[in-house]
């Protein structure tokens, strides 16, 4: 098998502690780039443009596991490390998108990276798993992740002591039966998830808006989501902006449904979710259409303040960022936003979005607002060469600041799908702390 990657011990210095939160003290400072990346630049040894300072190198790919063979791309997707416990940070574990497990024998999988040893492994598949995307470590050592269809599961997976083979994987159906992509966990054990659907154009059958919502499971008992109470977000505005309240519970086996005659807002194509402070940040992919189907804006990142339930456009096109026109290379090109997919926490508190979109184009964005709740500063980080791939899965493990990882799905590379990690090297971080001096 081969290794790509070892990591120093210096990654593992806490791993004798459980992770107590992000204290934000790493700075993520860059040199925004110039444009989003053009494909008749690709490189499959370093499909990224980044900025000055970083490197970047292949974690795992294809040729470790190669789970879908026959010319069948792994689809890495969504990213997460083992955030606590006694080997905190040390292991990475992976959804792998593939759908209709009916022509797939072998069915979705997850599988987990040893960031010291460089060994890959399936961790969990079965022929019933169907467009796994979302993952997320819990506070209580386990590993959630759920299936991208409609009326997909969450499930979660008790790891045995080794931390790389499964005990048991649960299905948790109280959690809500959506179109999981995003997943996440707030301090009290609350679990946020939304319905990647068309909620405002695509409806459900003759309902329209429904669906595309953004739920919140209250368990009975931390930790244990076996029962409890599921909630979908309502909103009074425009636009799916304003004041906001959870209202329910509501049936989770129908949540799509049921949320929608509770009053729950329907956005279109929610697919991430992060939680920086008190505010959830929600990536919406796509905006209203008119009546011929024409998207009145390419998508946004909405913010919901937990304690105020004030819902605000945080990161949209022509407001605080540009909006994208044609593809790079052709005449009248201009970089913009388009298409936003995952989120992520950078280690200084901002907020970064990966587009599914070519090219994908990973920004990054102040949290500080102005006073309607959009974020200050919107900057170009990195950009995708490979011109039949989009990015995904950004992610930052709350024991190593230095590191993003970010996987790569559809490449045009033979067994090109692969887990990156994209780094700021040590002389940059030097500069930047005699800057600050």
């Amino acid at each position: 098998m081969k290794k790509h990657l070892v990591v120093t011990a210096v990654t593992f210095a806490l791993a004798s502690t459980a992770f107590a939160g992000k204290q934000h003290s790493e700075k993520f400072s860059f040199r925004a780039i110039d444009s989003s990346a053009n494909s008749a630049d690709w490189n499959a040894a370093a499909p990224w443009k980044l900025p000055k300072g970083f490197s970047q190198r292949v974690v795992s790919n294809e040729t470790d596991l190669n789970i879908f063979d026959g010319g069948r791309d792994d689809w890495n997707d969504m990213n997460t490390v083992n955030e606590t416990g006694n080997m905190a940070g040390r292991f990475l574990y992976r959804a792998h998108e593939q759908r209709y497990p009916g022509n797939q024998p072998e069915g979705g999988a997850i599988s987990v990276v040893d960031l010291q040893t460089g060994e890959a492994k399936i961790l969990a598949q079965d022929i019933s798993y169907d467009a796994v995307d979302g993952i997320r470590w819990t506070p209580w050592g386990t590993v959630l992740f759920a299936e991208e269809k409609k009326g997909g599961r969450l499930l979660e997976i008790i790891l045995n002591d080794d931390l790389v083979s499964a005990a048991a994987v649960i299905d948790r159906p109280a959690v809500g039966r959506v179109a999981h992509e995003g997943i996440e966990l707030d301090k009290d054990g609350n679990v946020y998830v939304v319905d990647e659907h068309r909620g405002r154009s695509q409806g459900c059958e003759d309902v329209t808006p429904c669906g595309g919502g953004v739920y919140k499971f209250v368990p009975d008992t931390y930790g244990d989501l076996s029962s409890g109470s599921l909630y979908v977000l309502k909103v009074t505005g425009p636009d799916g902006t304003g004041q906001a309240e959870w209202v329910g519970p509501i049936d989770p086996l129908t949540a799509r449904e049921a949320g929608t005659a509770a009053g729950g807002q329907s956005y279109q194509r929610p697919e991430d979710l992060e939680m920086i402070g008190d505010t959830l940040y929600v990536a919406v992919t796509e905006g209203p259409r008119d009546e011929k189907g024409k998207e009145h804006y390419e998508g946004r990142v909405i913010s919901i303040n937990l304690e105020t339930m004030k819902v605000s456009s945080f990161i949209k096109p022509d407001v605080n960022v540009a909006v994208e026109v044609g593809k790079p290379g052709e005449a009248g090109f201009r970089t913009g936003f388009d298409s936003v997919d995952n989120l992520a926490e950078t280690p200084d508190g901002n907020l970064m979005v990966i587009e599914d979109n070519s090219p994908s184009d990973i920004w990054v964005a102040s949290t500080k607002t102005n006073e309607f709740g959009a974020s200050r500063e919107v900057k170009l980080f990195a950009s995708l060469t490979d011109p039949e791939a989009e990015g995904t899965g950004i992610y930052f493990s709350p024991l190593d600041s230095k590191t993003l990882y970010v996987n790569v799905q559809h490449s045009v590379e033979d067994d090109g799908d692969a887990t990156w990690a994209i780094t700021k090297n040590e002389k940059e971080m030097d500069d930047d702390e005699k800057d600050d001096h």
